[in-house]
């Protein structure tokens, strides 16, 4: 049975093998096939190259082309002369990214450059008299191609350096970007989680405070309050943490629902919506904390009757999304909102900074006396 057994085994892993090595086979060929193909940085390197050879071979006989003649072969000598230096200097790119790996001092760069250059442009004035073959000429006459070659690499060595600073810097502002999208959505989630257990509980003990007076008001309110569970619970395993206009209204029905069987005629809700911008994203659980906020201030500590007012408008200026919750309790003024404890509204105005990056605001207008009234603004686009 052992046997058998292996006498199976061996098939398949030869098969496993064999599919192992066409992989590896197929890999090496793709990664050999992008290997030639060459990055914009040297297909402009080598046009550049090509251009100032074509502009060289054109100089050298501008007396002929003036007289209407073309000597073909001094594009060949420009091409002969010129190509070996161009190569030679194309190894300052792996130079340059040796320099960057080790972080090679300032001055040790300078110096091994400045050898580099001398011993670069003794190479390339080199390969020109011998390809040209000129007449014997003062040193004064070679010390300017000398000179001229060491600038040539100057050159070449200060675009190769630009080019991986400008890389590295690219670089440094992407981790940098990724940090800080990481960073914003934890805070988000971090967020999102304080506010969670924030509605859970106010709204379990507002259940809790209806079951000595309204016993069967508490089990409506319970399979009520189930349904906003279910609202909450969805939008935290999906990850969604954007919603439809429609849907966060028909969460804030539900939850003024279960609030009026608590507090009865005290409370009326005034809604003044536009239909039109229902399809329109805001973020989850963004304005329940809002009409929770006039509940508590406008509705709890007091028994006179209340209106509750929700509007979303289009502001005409702007184009943005602007949901307004309203109340005609006792207001407040700035400083004390500004030193509330309260958790809603602070979370509310937090989310909107981060998840909008400025273009979303929350603002509260409410004076002693005057009403509270929470305004947000958001984009009507992602």
């Amino acid at each position: 049975m052992t046997q058998s057994c292996s006498s199976h085994r061996i098939p398949a892993f030869r098969r496993k093998t064999r599919r192992s090595a066409v992989f590896l086979r197929d890999t090496r060929q793709m990664t050999t096939t992008k290997s030639y193909v060459l990055s914009p940085m040297w297909r402009l390197y080598i046009a550049a190259w090509l251009s100032y050879m074509l502009v060289i071979a054109l100089v050298m006989q501008a007396d002929t082309l003036l007289a209407g003649r073309l000597d073909p072969s001094l594009f060949w000598r420009a091409f002969v002369s010129i190509a070996p230096s161009a190569a030679m200097l194309a190894l300052l790119w792996p130079l340059s990214g040796r320099f960057e790996r080790r972080a090679v001092a300032g001055v040790q760069r300078f110096v091994i450059h400045v050898v580099a250059a001398v011993a670069f442009a003794t190479y390339a004035h080199t390969v020109l008299v011998v390809t040209q073959n000129p007449p014997p000429h003062p040193l004064s006459w070679h010390l300017w191609p000398f000179l001229y070659n060491m600038m040539s690499y100057a050159v070449v060595a200060g675009v190769f350096h630009l080019v991986r600073a400008n890389a590295a810097t690219q670089r440094q502002a992407l981790a940098t970007q990724q940090a800080q999208t990481l960073l914003v959505a934890s805070e988000l989630g971090a967020l999102r989680s304080k506010l969670n257990p924030h509605f859970l509980f106010n709204t379990l003990h507002s259940i809790i405070a209806l079951t000595g007076r309204n016993p069967e008001a508490a089990e409506t309110a319970l399979f009520q309050f189930s349904n906003m569970l279910r609202y909450v619970l969805d939008t935290e395993r999906a990850g969604i943490d954007r919603v439809t206009l429609d849907a966060e209204l028909d969460f804030v029905r539900d939850y003024l629902e279960l609030e009026s069987l608590r507090l009865g005629e005290r409370l009326r809700v005034e809604w003044d919506l536009d239909p039109d911008l229902g399809d329109c994203l805001v973020p989850a659980l963004s304005l329940q904390p809002l009409v929770e906020n006039s509940i508590k201030h406008a509705f709890n500590p007091f028994t006179r009757h209340g209106i509750l007012r929700i509007e979303s408008r289009r502001e005409p200026a702007t184009g943005l999304l602007r949901v307004t919750v309203r109340d005609d309790g006792p207001g407040a003024a700035a400083a004390t909102i500004e030193a509330s404890p309260g958790l809603g509204i602070r979370t509310i105005g937090r989310r909107l900074d981060l998840d909008y990056a400025g273009r979303a605001a929350l603002r509260i207008d409410s004076q002693p006396g005057a009403g509270f009234a929470a305004c947000v603004t958001v984009p009507t686009t992602p």
